[in-house]
């Protein structure tokens, strides 16, 4: 699988990496995950990428692939932790999340350390920053980043604190395009999008699925390209316009299926899209798009 050097950190990493979240439930047993995981790092995954938030994500990815952990970099989130009796970005809970992620995790560092979609005003105060910043020195993770959208992204990025941007983009999710992909790549930070294939909104047919998956189809309604009727053409074409946009260097998804990497890692196989078919893409956002578009945290 190709990789692409994850900007300023120097990491290279595989295209299409591993999202932790769908993970988490009851759903997915640790059988199962050890393998997916397993026949995924086989196959040339090297990135992982979960939250202290994800339920038993951090746990199952421990134990699943632990004992594997110099063959892939693994990324983790922090901010609202679950069981810890202390408000969201607290300093002492980022610390105690910080600590108990790399115990579940079964190591002792991470590869990056990102904070959780936190708002800009919470950004701006730097205390949050800080600990991440302290977490690094302490050696517990080598690099920092931050995962969000919108304003808060967009000042992640200026600030110049952070090494790595984690931002939604795909086909019902284009605002980063314009609003931070430019200046990420000015500064070399490495970019992670997430949700690259708009959680396959395009499956549902004529009826909303809810939550996040809710607004992707409302806006796949409105924006009607031809290629989602075909679902596996509409997933190849989301995750190939995904890393076909310039400073982007993996994306990552989510699955329970042992089998579902392997499968969109082959809708890579055709490498970027033309770019005439990624301006077309574009132009139709531009057309039927609102300014409440947004990017979905």
């Amino acid at each position: 699988m190709e990789r692409r050097t994850l900007g300023k950190t120097g990491l290279e990493v595989s295209i299409l990496g591993f999202g932790g979240a769908e993970i988490g439930g009851g759903e997915a047993s640790l059988a199962t995950v050890e393998r997916l995981l397993g026949s995924a790092i086989d196959a040339g995954l090297n990135v992982i990428d979960t939250a202290e938030c994800y339920g038993e994500s951090e746990e199952k990815i421990g134990k699943a692939v632990g004992r594997r952990r110099d063959e892939f970099h693994l990324l983790t989130k922090c901010g609202h932790a679950a069981g810890i009796d202390l408000p969201d970005w607290d300093r002492k809970l980022l610390e105690q999340s910080i600590d108990r992620s790399l115990q579940r995790l079964q190591t002792d560092r991470v590869d990056l350390v990102q904070l959780h979609s936190c708002g800009e005003d919470i950004l701006r105060q730097g205390d949050v920053i800080a600990v991440l910043q302290k977490a690094r020195d302490a050696g517990k993770t080598r690099f920092i980043g931050y995962s969000g959208d919108q304003d808060a992204a967009l000042y992640a990025v200026e600030c110049g604190a952070f090494d790595t941007l984690q931002t939604s983009l795909s086909l019902a999710d284009q605002e980063p395009t314009t609003l931070t992909l430019p200046k990420a790549r000015e500064a070399n930070m490495g970019v992670i999008c997430k949700r690259p294939i708009a959680n396959a909104a395009w499956k549902h047919g004529d009826k909303a699925p809810g939550g996040y998956s809710q607004t992707y189809w409302e806006r796949l309604q409105k924006l009607g390209y031809d290629f989602l009727a075909d679902p596996r053409q509409a997933a190849e074409i989301a995750l190939r316009f995904t890393l076909s946009q310039p400073g982007v260097h993996t994306a990552i998804v989510g699955t329970t299926n042992p089998d579902r990497w392997h499968q969109n890692a082959e809708l890579l196989a055709a490498g970027p899209l033309p770019q005439a078919q990624i301006d077309a893409i574009r132009a139709r956002w531009q057309e039927v798009g609102g300014s409440d578009w947004r990017g979905q945290g």
